[in-house]
């Protein structure tokens, strides 16, 4: 009796209930598409990081460089002896220089560190890496010794005093260098360079990495002077397994090349070496500028960072929502779009939906005064009749619900077909070129060059075009049907009370 009354008052009351289905599929509709969208910036910013600090790196720590610190100078100086160099026919100077030292920005602290974050409770696994940054000079210093002793007049030749004689002789220009006429010509390279423990396989910048070619560093490298190189570096090196690269003016023999997981994105560093290597090689002995933590429960990663702040108050402790502010690029503007407009318009849609579902069963109760009146009279209860509006609401706000998730679905697949791409890049402290970059040339007439604004550092370590993908989960799709059934339960409600409180004298009236 109760299915064959719904069924017949649903279809007497078609224009009712298509307005309210539609109202209610246009809502779901939207949450899942937002859902999906938003998941999938989610994890486009999860695969930047990724590639930056590692798969399954929920904590990182590391140390605000201080002005005047390690790290925090004005960069890289390099001087020249006047024993430094091989001085050529002409009389000028060649001369090299390769350093390695901390990665601008980036203050290192002491390795005993590590050992007070693994104490920690809820600590699965960490690992210390040290970033440093490789600084190559090489360039001809002009032959500075030509020329005459002597006074020189204002206008830059002889000189004449007020008496009409000659005061002296302006030193003739020195010859020598690049270009023949006195001048220099420098070249300047930089690398950013990793050091990281060979034996840490599951958590750390390589775990977002994947051989390509060679091997990658085993335990058995510590203390070897040994490298793997990325795959872009390594190819706009021209470097491959077996070749040799300078790191600190050691020659380092390349036995891997990995590439990042991410599509098209570059791993954290150019190279990677053993950490004690790196830290004998950079002068940085028993020092660490970063900490990669996976969490033991994804759940504890809020409280895990909680007592590692606790365990080193002095440190900076990020965990991956703290780093996703780190993400820039086009990636951010979907990111805030999608959670500051998408998710307001959907509940802006979803409250409308609610409210039209209400509207609509109130009004058609309105109109049922006769119908609900004579139901009464005849002896249906208060509670029965409420039964029945709640019913067909209900199954308006399901059929509303199942045409949503269908459409929610299309449009997922539509955004999936479409495949927008974002940029976005990762912030890190890893060193690049900048003004003063590889191939730049200078014109010098000392024997120091400094790197404080020629030698530019490359915030964003790893940039990447990312294609959105907008997953859909059944978690997703059962709150999609579950929010139909709370509207149409809430319509019902209402709509139920309305008739409930109808008496059945009114029913005589609206027929007489």
């Amino acid at each position: 009796m109760f299915l064959t009354y719904l069924l017949r008052e649903l279809s007497n009351r078609r224009k009712q209930t298509v307005v309210v289905a539609a109202g209610m599929a246009l809502a779901i509709a939207l949450v899942i598409i937002v859902s999906g969208v938003a998941a999938g910036v989610r994890n486009a910013q999860s695969s930047v990081l990724e590639s930056v600090y590692g798969v399954g790196t929920d904590v990182t720590i590391t140390q605000a460089a201080e002005p005047g610190a390690d790290g925090g100078g004005p960069g890289q100086q390099f001087a020249f002896g006047s024993g430094d160099g091989t001085t050529t026919d002409d009389g000028s100077t060649e001369v090299a220089q390769s350093t390695l030292s901390a990665a601008r920005g980036t203050a290192t602290f002491d390795s005993s560190a590590l050992a007070t974050v693994e104490g920690v409770d809820g600590v699965s696994a960490a690992t210390a890496t040290l970033s440093l940054e490789n600084s190559s000079f090489s360039g001809t210093l002009p032959d500075f010794s030509q020329g005459t002793a002597g006074g020189a007049g204002a206008d830059g030749g002889t000189g004449t005093g007020t008496d009409g004689t000659d005061s002296g002789t302006q030193p003739a220009p020195p010859t020598g260098g690049a270009d023949g006429a006195g001048g220099s010509a420098f070249d300047v390279d930089q690398f950013s360079v990793t050091g990281l423990d060979p034996s840490a396989a599951s958590v750390g910048p390589l775990t977002s990495a994947s051989l390509v070619d060679g091997r990658a560093l085993t335990a058995d490298d510590a203390g070897a002077d040994v490298v793997v190189l990325d795959q872009t570096y390594a190819t706009s090196a021209e470097l491959a397994v077996g070749d040799t690269l300078a790191v600190g003016g050691t020659d380092f023999a390349v036995v891997g090349i990995v590439a990042s997981t991410s599509s098209d994105a570059a791993t954290a560093s150019d190279a990677y070496v053993p950490l004690d290597t790196a830290q004998a090689l950079s002068g940085l002995t028993d020092q660490i500028s970063d900490v990669f933590v996976t969490a033991a429960s994804a759940s504890g990663v809020d409280s895990l960072k909680t007592d590692l702040q606790a365990a080193l108050p002095d440190a900076t402790v990020s965990t991956q929502s703290d780093l996703a502010s780190s993400v820039s690029g086009s990636l951010t503007t979907a990111s805030d779009l999608i959670g500051k407009l998408g998710t307001w318009l959907s509940v802006i849609v979803l409250a409308a939906a609610f409210l039209i579902a209400i509207l609509f069963t109130v009004s058609g109760v309105g109109r049922r005064t006769r119908e609900f009146g004579t139901l009464k009279a005849i002896g249906w209860s208060n509670a029965r009749i409420t039964r029945q509006v709640a019913g067909e609401s209900l199954v308006q706000g399901l059929v509303g619900g199942v045409v949503g998730v269908a459409a929610g679905l299309v449009g997922v697949l539509v955004v999936n077909l479409v495949a927008p791409t974002l940029s976005a890049a990762a912030t890190t402290a890893a060193a690049g070129p900048g003004a003063g970059g590889p191939g730049a040339a200078a014109d010098a007439g000392g024997a120091a060059a400094g790197g404080g604004g020629g030698f530019g550092q490359q915030m964003a370590a790893a940039t990447t075009d990312v294609v959105l993908h907008a997953p859909v989960t059944i978690s997703v799709v059962l709150l999609a049907v579950g929010l139909a059934v709370v509207g149409g339960l809430l319509a019902g409600a209402v709509g139920g009370w309305r008739a409930s409180r109808l008496r059945p004298a009114e029913a005589l009236r609206s027929v007489a």
